[in-house]
This record gives C-alpha cells, sequence and structure tokens, in this order.
C-alpha cells in the first residue's frame, strides 16, 4: 500500500488516508454564519475521498475576522448550520475539523477580490484590531490597539466558547491557529511584540499566550478528541522567529498534549523573501517532527500524488495538507488512488466513472 493511503489513528479518531484538506479562506459569510457554499465547498472534499477536512479559519469574535465576510464561531446561531456540514461530512466518510482563529493586527480587511485593503476603525465595513504592542502590519495601515490583561482574558475565553460550539456543532478535530501573522503569531514573534510584561520579552513570555489558548481549549476540547495547532515556522526575516524556535514550542506543545503540528510559515512581515518553490515548507515539518517526536502535517505547493506520498513514505510529516490544488480538484484523492495504484470506495454514485 502506498503510505498516502495508509490510515492514522489520532485518539479515538481514525483518518482513512494521509489526505487532508488544509483551511482556505471563503469571504463567503455574513456575520460568521456558514451557508450552501461552505456545505458545497466542504462537501466537495468529502466525495472526493480526503481523509480529514478542515474549515476557513473560523473566528472565535467579531474582531477577530480577517475581513467582514469571514466564517465565525463567536455565537451560537452559527451552530445549525455547521452542524449539517459536519454531519454531511461524516456520511462520507471522512473527519470534520475546525480551524479556531483571530487575525490580531490583520483584521478588518475588505475581500481579496475587491482589493483587500484595510477598513480603519469607525468605517461601516471596519473595526479597531487588537495586537500584542501597537505595531501596524505595514506603513498604510492603522495601528492596533495594544492587548492589556483584560483583553488577553477576553482572546483566551473567546477561544474556549468558539471550542465548546464547534464540538456542538459535531467537529471532531480543532486546530488552533497560530500562524501566518495572526495574533498568537504575532505574540511569539519578536517582530511584532514588543511588551514588557509578562506577555513579551523572553521566548518563554512570547509564547505563553499560544500556550494558554491552548489550555482554554483543552477545558472544553474532549481529551479523546485530536488538538492540532498551525504555526509559522519562520518568519523568513532576520531577527525574526525561527525553525529553532519553532521547535522548542513544539516540544512545549507536545509536553501539553498538543496532538500535530500544523506546519506552515510566513505571513507576519510583508516584505520577507519566501521562495515559493513545491514543497518548501515540508522541511520545517521534517525537522520538528525529527527533533520533538511531535506529529507534524506538511504544507505548501504540494500538488502531486507521487509528491505527496513521498512525503509520508520519507517520514518528513504524518499528513500532508493541500489548499489550492484541492481546489482544482477536489477529487485529488479519488485521482492520487489510482496514480498509485490503490483500489478505494468511491461514493456510489460515482462508481460509473471510476478508473479501472
Amino acid at each position: 500500500m502506498a503510505r498516502l493511503f495508509s490510515p492514522l489513528q489520532l485518539k479515538d479518531i481514525q483518518l482513512k488516508n494521509r489526505i487532508t484538506v488544509s483551511p482556505m479562506c471563503q469571504y463567503s459569510s455574513d456575520d460568521g454564519f456558514a451557508n450552501d457554499w461552505h456545505l458545497a465547498h466542504l462537501g466537495s472534499f468529502a466525495t472526493g475521498g480526503a481523509a480529514l477536512i478542515i474549515t476557513e479559519a473560523a473566528a472565535v469574535s467579531p474582531e477577530g475576522r480577517i475581513t467582514y465576510a469571514d466564517l465565525g464561531i463567536w455565537k451560537d446561531e452559527h451552530i445549525e448550520k455547521l452542524k449539517q456540514i459536519t454531519s454531511f461530512i461524516i456520511q462520507q466518510g471522512a473527519v470534520p475539523g475546525i480551524q479556531l482563529a483571530h487575525a490580531g493586527r490583520k483584521a478588518s480587511h475588505e475581500k481579496p477580490w475587491l482589493g483587500g485593503k484595510q477598513f480603519p476603525a469607525g468605517h461601516e465595513k471596519g473595526w479597531a484590531t487588537v495586537a500584542p504592542s501597537a505595531l501596524a502590519f505595514t506603513d498604510s495601515e492603522e495601528a492596533p490597539l495594544e492587548l492589556d490583561q483584560a483583553g488577553i482574558d477576553k482572546v483566551k475565553a473567546d477561544f474556549n466558547a468558539g471550542a465548546k460550539r464547534a464540538l456542538e456543532a459535531g467537529f471532531q478535530v480543532a486546530e488552533i491557529h497560530a500562524a501566518h501573522g495572526y495574533l498568537l503569531h504575532q505574540f511569539y514573534s519578536p517582530l511584532s511584540n514588543e511588551r514588557k510584561d509578562d506577555y513579551g520579552g523572553s521566548f518563554e513570555n512570547r509564547i505563553r499566550l499560544t500556550i494558554e489558548v491552548v489550555e482554554a481549549v483543552q477545558e472544553v476540547w474532549p481529551a479523546d478528541h485530536p488538538l492540532f495547532v498551525r504555526i509559522s515556522a519562520t518568519d523568513w526575516t532576520d531577527g525574526g522567529w525561527t525553525i529553532e524556535d519553532s521547535v522548542k514550542l513544539a516540544e512545549v506543545l507536545k509536553q501539553k498534549g498538543v496532538d500535530l503540528v500544523d506546519t506552515s510559515s510566513g505571513g507576519n512581515v510583508p516584505k520577507a523573501a519566501i521562495p515559493n518553490t513545491p514543497g518548501y515548507q515540508v522541511g520545517f515539518a521534517a525537522q520538528i517532527k525529527k527533533e520533538t517526536g511531535i506529529m507534524t502535517g506538511a504544507v505548501g505547493l504540494i500538488t502531486s500524488a507521487a509528491q505527496a506520498n513521498a512525503i509520508i513514505e520519507q517520514e518528513q510529516a504524518d499528513l500532508v495538507l493541500m489548499a489550492r490544488e484541492m481546489l482544482r480538484d477536489p477529487h485529488f484523492a479519488l485521482r492520487a488512488a489510482h496514480e498509485l495504484g490503490q483500489n478505494i470506495s468511491w461514493p456510489a454514485q460515482y462508481e460509473r466513472a471510476k478508473w479501472h
């Protein structure tokens, strides 16, 4: 059997293969609500054979949204539609996951296809953003408000409440978004954190909020359900967060009971020199896995069955998370199985089209 199609046991949840749909923002919600677009979008990956399907970043508070059109999990009314989506995913033999997120200073933006500019506080589509320090992401953007202790406590409470709602909505895997220059990444990177209190300065202080958010989620997330954390393994910038820092963070996350580190990179500064070559982030997942023993997920320009299988075969990661290639081909897993000579089950409705 091609290792890409070997099952993976994550606590009480078994994935039928190692192919995961990475979170991809759709900017298609109104007031945080999922709708039929999300059902069709996420459902297509379930019929397409992926084992684990993780929603786009679901904001744990209105001010935590990247745009006004982001998916949300900050109120009970969001649960009903999400429950329909998770039910469909489970019916297709896949596992539904959710990414819990807070954008920090990278919040309050227009949809990307409408220009993506940041709206200032007071704009009808915007709001005041928050961050560890009053440092704007770019010179053209408004500086965020520096979070005080009450604001930090609210962030933790929002993640806790979001995780509880996610469980009620039927999600079986939760991922905490601590990457791509969003709030938790802003705290652990020295490029965006100039605090002088217990949340700034030393490595231990800068990772403190990430660890406290993990603990807040674990208060309500079942111990037998997997918990992931997505990190940016490097800032790709001198003086920033490094892969060595990520190894140290992963060791702490492992000690805290996190099951897998979803290993991405970048996003915290606008002019980082990122290579963007096929599999350019896989080495980070491999290093973290090798040096800490925690399970990892590999991401970044993974586009073929052979490439994905090699990552698992060579034990560089335990899961392959795919985004753009899934948009191009939601049935990537079915095609990959054919290309790798694996006989896997298809939806009965699609059997007539199965390769032989």
